[in-house]
């Protein structure tokens, strides 16, 4: 009876959370179609971020609900559990949206170490700086190598409402942060049976990177008496310290697939819509950086796996230092 009403309140859950998300898109998708010929125009004639920020939002809401009417014809013919058809229709998704982000926004991408992406199966371990790097694995992996990644992710993406219903067929987990147990054993469900061609992603630090949440992590890290954790930790000057319960679990389940470490930089400090107003995400160049870790390096005993994913993180951060180009003189 317990699961019946736990399964009950998840269905009503989504179909309330549906019921708001999908009209409120459809509404936005109309405004932004009226809105993008004037756009196009003032963009035309050199006009500021706004006008680039109008185009791409009726290019985002187009993509949306062309992959809803897509995701709704997959059930309509009873491939609702069609893993392929539906890790298809993400990559469509996520590939177009960052081509269309690259040329209304002048994005280039630079990727080095794109040799370790293959083969499969991988655990990928990717670090998070804003929004919109959750669009580069799929560009990087899936769109460049056929991938199909599992995803780790935050709860509250469950509003982007492709993302709710295609994530949701799919083999993801939409988590709440330091959910504990069960943050451990979602992740760890998506590391069993990977294929060949197939990865699991998590994001370690678990949120975006700022001074603020730097602080509280390592409070966090004073305060369980982790003294070694915390001397590496405030060695970082551009990542959080890892959370270790989601990605261990996650790399124990996935045995024997090999860590892939996904580093990028360029996309820092576009957290906010004010953030993208100042204009700052116009003609960056977005480095990514892969490397592989064989599974046969990697500790199996917990305090020696938590050293080396420190360490590793460690290594994020000293090529992110070294990626990132240097302020201007004054």
């Amino acid at each position: 009876m317990a699961t019946s009403v736990g399964l009950d309140d998840a269905w009503l859950r989504r179909g309330l959370r549906r019921s708001l998300t999908i009209p409120l898109y459809a509404v936005g998708w109309a405004v932004a179609l009226l809105l993008a010929p004037f756009a196009a125009v003032e963009l035309a004639l050199g006009a500021g971020v706004a006008a680039r920020l109008a185009l791409f939002g009726a290019v985002f809401l187009s993509y949306e609900m062309v992959g809803l009417a897509a995701a709704l014809w997959l059930w309509i013919t009873l491939r609702a559990n069609d893993q392929a058809a539906h890790a298809a229709l993400r990559r469509w998704w996520a590939c177009g949206l960052f081509r269309a982000a690259a040329r209304v926004f002048a994005l280039e991408l630079e990727v080095a170490g794109d040799d370790a992406a293959e083969p499969g199966p991988v655990v990928v371990l990717v670090r998070h700086a804003s929004l919109a790097d959750t669009l580069l694995p799929e560009v990087v992996l899936a769109g460049r190598h056929g991938l199909r990644l599992r995803y780790v992710l935050k709860r509250e993406l469950l509003f982007d409402p492709c993302l709710d219903v295609v994530g949701q067929r799919l083999r993801c987990a939409f988590i709440r942060r330091g959910s504990g147990e069960s943050e451990r054993a979602a992740s760890a469900a998506l590391g069993r049976d990977l294929g060949p061609d197939e990865g699991a992603l998590i994001y370690p630090e678990g949120t975006r990177a700022t001074a603020e949440k730097r602080a509280r992590a390592l409070e966090r890290l004073a305060a369980s008496g982790q003294a070694e954790r915390l001397t590496r930790a405030r060695a970082l000057r551009h990542v959080l310290p890892p959370r270790t319960a989601g990605s261990l679990a996650l790399l124990e389940a996935a045995a024997p697939a090999d860590a892939l470490l996904f580093a990028h930089t360029g996309l820092e400090g576009l957290a906010t819509l004010r953030d993208l107003l100042s204009g700052g995400i116009v003609g960056r160049r977005i480095r990514v950086k892969l490397w592989r870790t064989p599974r046969s390096v990697i500790p199996r005993e917990r305090a020696a796996a938590v050293r080396w994913l420190d360490e590793e993180w460690a290594r994020v951060d000293k090529w992110i230092d070294a990626a990132r180009p240097a302020p201007a003189s004054p």
